[in-house]
C-alpha cells in the first residue's frame, strides 16, 4: 500500500462543507483534468479489452497502488459487481449517465443483494445509474459502500427498499439522483451528500434514511446539504435503525409530500432521547416544522455549523493529481 506521502489529499470533506455551508460557494469537488497510471476499457461491443465491468476490476493488481481509470462505454451491464478490499485507488466512469447502467435483480438481504458493491478504499464512481430492479417486497440493494474512503458524482442510485446501504466509512455523494420506498439510505457511515436529489417513490410514509449509529461516541450519520427532496406520496425523512441515529438536513428544498411529523420514531419511544435528526434553513411546503416530532431539532446557523464541524468527514481520498 502506498503511504500517504506519495498521494497528497484531493478532496478534504470537512473544508467542503464549510464552504457549502457557509458560503454556499460552488467550489469544485473534483478536478476534471484526473492523473491515472492505469487505463481499461470496457465496452459490450467488443471495442475495449473488457466486456464487462467485473472482468476489469479484476484485472487490477491485488494490493493496487496506482490509479486505475475504469472506462465504461455506453451499454446496461447486467452483472453483480464487487470492487475487492485489495484493488484501491480505482475510478470507474462511465460517459452518460443516462445510458451507462449496472443493473441486478437479487433480493433478500442487504449484504448479498447489492448489484455494486465496494470495499476498497479511495475508490471513486462517476456518470453511472446503479441498480437494483427487484421492485417492492423484499431487502433489494443497489448500491452498497464499505469503503473507508468513497466518492461518488453524478450517479443514479436506484431500488426500491434499502436502495443506499452506506454501511461504513466516510463517503461524498455530490449531484447523485437516489430513489427508492423504505429505508432507502440506511447504514453507518459518515457521509456528505451534497446538490443530490433525493426522491422517494414511496406510497405511504415510508423512510427515506435509516441511519445506524449505534452508541454515542460513533462520528457518523447522514448529512443533506443544498440536496432536493421530492416524492409521489407521503414520506418522512428518517427512522432510527440505531438508537443514536443522527441525520441532518441543511438548506435543502423539501417537497409538500413529506409528513408532517417528519420523521418517524419506527416502534421505539425510548430513542426520543437519543437520536440526533435536525433541519437547518430548509425550505419548500414540506419544510415547514411546526408540527414536527418535539424530539427532532430546529438548527440555528450556528448550532448545525457546531454539528457539521464536530462530527464531519475526516477521510482524505488519495488521488495522484
Amino acid at each position: 500500500m502506498a503511504t500517504q506521502s506519495s498521494y497528497f489529499p484531493k478532496i478534504i470533506f470537512f473544508v467542503f462543507t464549510l464552504c457549502c455551508f457557509i458560503s454556499n460557494s460552488n467550489a469544485r469537488l473534483l478536478s476534471e483534468k484526473l492523473t491515472w497510471k492505469r487505463l481499461l476499457t470496457v465496452d459490450q461491443s467488443g471495442g475495449g479489452k473488457f466486456k464487462t465491468i467485473q472482468d476489469a476490476i479484476d484485472a487490477v493488481p491485488s494490493n493496487n497502488v496506482d490509479v486505475t481509470l475504469i472506462l465504461v462505454m455506453p451499454g446496461t451491464y447486467k452483472e453483480k459487481v464487487t470492487v475487492p478490499e485489495d484493488k484501491p485507488f480505482i475510478i470507474l466512469s462511465g460517459r452518460d449517465v443516462l445510458n451507462t447502467t449496472i443493473t441486478w435483480d437479487d433480493s433478500g438481504d442487504i449484504y448479498t443483494s447489492p448489484t455494486l458493491s465496494v470495499f476498497a478504499s479511495d475508490f471513486m464512481a462517476r456518470y453511472l445509474t446503479i441498480e437494483n430492479t427487484y421492485g417492492p417486497g423484499a431487502k433489494a440493494v443497489a448500491l452498497r459502500v464499505s469503503s473507508e474512503r468513497a466518492e461518488f458524482y453524478a450517479c443514479r442510485i436506484t431500488s426500491y427498499q434499502d436502495t443506499l446501504l452506506d454501511e461504513g466509512g466516510s463517503h461524498f455523494y455530490s449531484n447523485c439522483y437516489i430513489e427508492g420506498g423504505t429505508d432507502f439510505i440506511c447504514g453507518n457511515a459518515a457521509s456528505l451528500f451534497q446538490k443530490c436529489h433525493i426522491h422517494s417513490i414511496s406510497k405511504e410514509n415510508g423512510a427515506i434514511t435509516a441511519q445506524r449509529r449505534s452508541k454515542p461516541e460513533e462520528d457518523t450519520g447522514f448529512y443533506f446539504v443544498d440536496c432536493r427532496v421530492t416524492g409521489i406520496k407521503s414520506y418522512t425523512l428518517g427512522r432510527p435503525w440505531g438508537p443514536y441515529s443522527r441525520v441532518v438536513f441543511v438548506n435543502s428544498y423539501m417537497s409538500s409530500e413529506v409528513n408532517s411529523q417528519g420523521w418517524d420514531d419506527w416502534g421505539k419511544p425510548s430513542t426520543h432521547s437519543s437520536v440526533y435528526y435536525g433541519e437547518s434553513k430548509c425550505y419548500g411546503q414540506g419544510a415547514n416544522r411546526s408540527k414536527r416530532v418535539e424530539w427532532s431539532q430546529s438548527l440555528t446557523n450556528q448550532e448545525a455549523h457546531t454539528i457539521l464541524s464536530k462530527t464531519m468527514i475526516r477521510a482524505k481520498l488519495k488521488i495522484k493529481a
